[in-house]
């Protein structure tokens, strides 16, 4: 595994990080909670140190899967969930980043996942009211009473980032990025070189797109919100399945798989510290783990780009 400093922190991560919103349970196809955990202790055998969660996925069931698999293991690990989102009986979602939802939200995930303190306490989303500066004061309280060690934010802007930079607290910032969704990378940019912000990043795969794993044919469950994701409609999903195909070649001449040659080529990124892959089970844990050790020919990475410029949507 290779392994990064995350700056402002006293902790070393992986390069490849274990996403856990599948085994949520909702939202992306059936998954069994067995699997799950067998695929949390397969990424730690193979060096993975670093599992990003929150509340809102599978409304609690994701954190509760993750505590119970890392178990006594926690301590070696950095856990990284998030607040921002609220949900009622019903599972209807809201964005809610009072301080009050924050304390309420902050306990419960502790709660789920059997854990004194968490490492990394990200903002999943800005409720587009709560001021940053009420954001920012109520989570430093929480970590002055040994509630969390860093703060994280997720899916801001160059001006929200700014904000919450102010008093010098934020550890990480998390946005999308892949090779046909490259709109985060000015922003991206400026976390990392302006205000000197850990940058991770999500939706590596496309939500599986890119692993070449579907074709043009590929048909999603009822309550999957692919069904609704800008890359499954229209023209962007045929392109997409184009560009893995694409990737597929390009894998064939390191003995790699399409899915460790995007999650390369994003690793490769300069201003990128950790890639976040969602994983379902033990084969996709060692695959995504095996991503690194490599790198891409310059004429490849210029390949890539090039497609991107001839197919772009």
């Amino acid at each position: 595994m290779e392994y990064k400093k995350l700056d402002h922190t006293s902790f070393l991560i992986s390069r490849i990080g274990f996403g856990c919103w599948a085994i949520g349970g909702h939202g992306y196809g059936k998954v069994d909670d067995s699997e799950s955990e067998k695929s949390i202790k397969k990424a730690l055998d193979c060096g993975i140190n670093f599992f990003d969660t929150a509340d809102v996925y599978g409304f609690g069931h994701s954190e509760k899967v993750l505590g119970k698999a890392l178990g006594s293991r926690k301590n070696e690990v950095i856990v990284a969930t998030k607040f921002g989102v609220a949900w009622d009986k019903k599972g209807k979602t809201h964005k809610d980043c009072s301080p009050k939802q924050i304390v309420r939200a902050l306990e419960d995930s502790l709660r789920r996942l059997k854990m004194d303190c968490i490492p990394l306490y990200q903002i999943h989303w800005h409720d587009g009211k709560t001021p940053i500066d009420d954001i920012m004061n109520t989570l430093l309280k929480c970590r002055e009473a040994g509630k969390l060690r860093y703060v994280g934010c997720c899916n801001f802007s160059k001006e929200m980032l700014k904000r919450a930079r102010r008093n010098d607290e934020i550890a990480t910032f998390q946005c999308l990025f892949n090779i046909a969704d490259r709109e985060n990378e000015d922003v991206m940019k400026y976390a990392s070189k302006d205000l000197g912000v850990n940058v991770l990043v999500y939706s590596v795969l496309g939500r599986g797109v890119f692993s070449a794993k579907y074709d043009n044919n590929a048909i999603f469950g009822l309550n999957d919100t692919r069904n609704k994701d800008k890359e499954f409609i229209g023209a962007r999903f045929p392109r997409n399945i184009f560009y893995a195909s694409k990737l597929k070649e390009i894998g064939k001449r390191y003995g790699k798989t399409p899915a460790q040659t995007v999650i390369r080529w994003v690793l490769e990124n300069p201003f990128i510290t950790c890639a976040i892959i969602g994983i379902k089970n033990e084969s996709q844990a060692f695959e995504n783990a095996n991503s690194v050790g490599w790198f891409l020919k310059q004429e490849d990475k210029d390949l890539i780009d090039s497609l991107l410029k001839e197919g772009s949507i």
